[in-house]
Order: structure tokens, then C-alpha cells, then sequence
């Protein structure tokens, strides 16, 4: 194979590993001013509460496997064209693409992380809940909140 040839299969694979891997990076917004299309239009029940405590978490998106998969084939091909030859070269491979893949699988996964909110309400009726959100919005113990709900999804507004 003539080393234009390969040099354009090259280009070919890895963008279209580049695109995989920001096609994964794609999560949900966990946020109480984010609506997906399926909610909006919808009916939510209200409930009004006071914020008894809030505690500072992560919110950990779902793996897609993308950043193993992409990590995985650069370090393969990375290490398998550059180092040794014959058998020597597919060891280095297959060593990179492990190598490759942790590293993709760690990357992913921070990417995935977003600062949370679990806020503990007490709802006018004397119950406790919990709802865990983004932090994109404050909240301060004794502050009058409203509790959204519909469908399973609950999220707290002032």
C-alpha cells in the first residue's frame, strides 16, 4: 500500500474516531431550567417546601463507551506504527490500544462529571425529600422553594 494511500486511511479513521468520541460525550442536562422536548408542554404537580439543607455532589453522565474505543485504536495504531517491527510492532499495538482505551475510558468519564446539588426540602405537610439537580442555581437553608414534578422528575425552583 503506497503511503498516500495509507496516510488518507489514516485521516479517515481518525476522524472518524474524533467524531465518535464527541458523539459520546453528548449527556443530559440534569438541570431545573433545562426542559427536553418530551417534557415541555407537559403538566407538572407543584409542591412548595423549605430548604432544610443542601449538599455538594457529582453527577456522574452515563459511559458510551466511546472514549475506550477511540483511545483504544490511536494508542493502537500510535504504538504499532512507530515501535519495532513484524511481531514487535503488533505487540506494541495491542499494548497501546489497552493503554489507549484506559485512557480514553478516564478522559470520558470526566468529561461526564457535572457539580451537583442535593437538596433536602421539607414540604409543607411536614414530609422530607431529596432531590439531587445541577448547581446551577443557589439555595439556602429557611429559603421557600417549589418542588416540580411530572413523570418521575423532580426539580426545585424559587
Amino acid at each position: 500500500m503506497n503511503n498516500k494511500l495509507r496516510g488518507g486511511a489514516v485521516a479517515v479513521l481518525g476522524a472518524t474516531l474524533v467524531a465518535s468520541l464527541l458523539a459520546g460525550c453528548a449527556t443530559q442536562s440534569n438541570s431545573n431550567s433545562v426542559y427536553g422536548t418530551g417534557q415541555a408542554q407537559r403538566e407538572q404537580t407543584v409542591r412548595y417546601a423549605v430548604v432544610e439543607g443542601i449538599r455538594e455532589v457529582t453527577i456522574q453522565g452515563n459511559q458510551s463507551g466511546a472514549g475506550t474505543l477511540a483511545g483504544g485504536a490511536i494508542g493502537g495504531i500510535a504504538a504499532g506504527s512507530t515501535i519495532g517491527g513484524g511481531n514487535g510492532a503488533v505487540a506494541a499495538g495491542i499494548l497501546g490500544a489497552v493503554l489507549g482505551g484506559i485512557a480514553g475510558s478516564a478522559t470520558e468519564n470526566k468529561i461526564n462529571q457535572r457539580r451537583g446539588l442535593e437538596i433536602t426540602v421539607r414540604l409543607d405537610n411536614g414530609e422530607m425529600r431529596a432531590i439531587t439537580q445541577e448547581a446551577d442555581e443557589a439555595f439556602r437553608p429557611g429559603e421557600r422553594v417549589r418542588l416540580l414534578s411530572s413523570g418521575g422528575v423532580t426539580r426545585v425552583t424559587h
